[in-house]
């Protein structure tokens, strides 16, 4: 089981988002309150460096993104994230995101892992 099972266990139908592809699902800067979870498509989540150089990530079907708002308080979106292929995303709030590892603390080992996974995928991008 991973983070993104845990969300669709635990998601209502309202929970769904459909994004067609070029929609922006949150924008740098902005406040942020809900993570994702990517059910279908292609997500491409870009920032800018502190050296000022631009970054990007492509998130594939089955990862979660946007974690760091349900676990900073006040949190700003550091990125912009863009559906690059039409998208069905869950949205979870930090309401949901805490009963999540309330009843389920594998959920939260199961989110550090999924975010793990993504930071070695980057640092080994970035060497090649």
């Amino acid at each position: 089981m991973n983070a993104l099972d845990t969300m669709k266990a635990l998601a209502a139908t309202s929970e769904v988002r459909v994004a067609q592809a070029g929609e922006v699902i949150f924008s740098s800067g902005e406040s942020g309150a809900s993570m994702f979870g990517l059910l279908e498509g292609s997500v491409r989540l870009c920032w800018t460096t502190s050296d000022g150089s631009d970054g990007y990530e492509l998130i594939a079907a089955g990862n979660v993104f946007g974690s760091g708002a349900l676990v900073t308080t006040d949190h700003r979106r550091l990125g912009t994230a863009m559906a690059e292929t039409a998208c069905r995303l869950i949205e979870m709030n930090r309401e949901k995101f805490l009963f999540a590892v309330q009843e389920s603390p594998m959920f939260a080992i199961e989110l550090l892992a999924s975010v793990d996974e993504r930071l070695r995928d980057l640092k080994l991008s970035e060497r090649s």
